[in-house]
């Protein structure tokens, strides 16, 4: 068996490779409404995308639930464009309905991008029998690439809103445009009919 820390590392490094750009551009959308003052409401809502998409893994990992993987990536662009989408216009008007709808639906969310990390994490675990030291460490390694993925994002705010000046508004229409504009062609590229 591997050593904890090697699920760890190699969750940390499936977040980090560019070829997960889908799972980043995610994140960005996620968080393009918050300020760096919102660290809590962050942390709760990328936690809550992880309790998502470590459930799926899990089911995944015990064969417990099988979905066709052209329907989910398909859907993983579908959750970029709703999540962008909902920064643009606006989910509801009360602040803490809004932000519990935010955090459930990052859970729901979640439960479809673990689908897309199910194969993958499947193929590391080949034989293994203990699957839950391994699924695990690779959820805390995704967990810290997600964290560290979502520092860096607000460090880059801090400079493009303290040193451009650019409104916060329109950082979250930049970023959300863009997001659901890479989704749309994502969609197109992963459309399964």
């Amino acid at each position: 068996m591997a050593p904890f820390e090697t699920y760890i590392r190699l969750g940390f490094q499936h977040i980090a490779d560019v070829n997960a750009y889908d799972h980043m551009l995610f994140l960005l959308a996620l968080v393009a409404t918050y300020t760096l003052r919102e660290w809590k409401s962050v942390l709760i809502l990328v936690t809550a995308f992880t309790i998502g998409h470590s459930l799926t893994l899990a089911l995944s990992a015990l064969d417990a639930v099988n979905i066709d993987s052209q329907i989910i990536e398909f859907l993983i662009p579908v959750t970029i464009f709703l999540t962008a989408m909902g920064n643009i216009v606006p989910l509801g008007t009360q602040k803490k309905k809004n932000q519990n709808l935010r955090y459930g639906l990052a859970l729901l969310f979640g439960l479809i991008h673990g689908w897309g990390f199910s194969n993958y994490f499947k193929a590391l675990l080949g034989a293994e029998v203990n699957r839950t030291v391994p699924l695990l460490g690779f959820n805390l390694g995704i967990e810290l690439g997600q964290l560290l993925f979502v520092t860096a994002v607000f460090l880059m705010l801090s400079l493009i809103t303290g040193i451009v000046k650019i409104k916060m508004r329109d950082w979250t229409l930049f970023v959300s445009g863009a997001a659901a504009g890479v989704s749309l062609i994502l969609m197109m590229e992963t459309k399964f009919w």
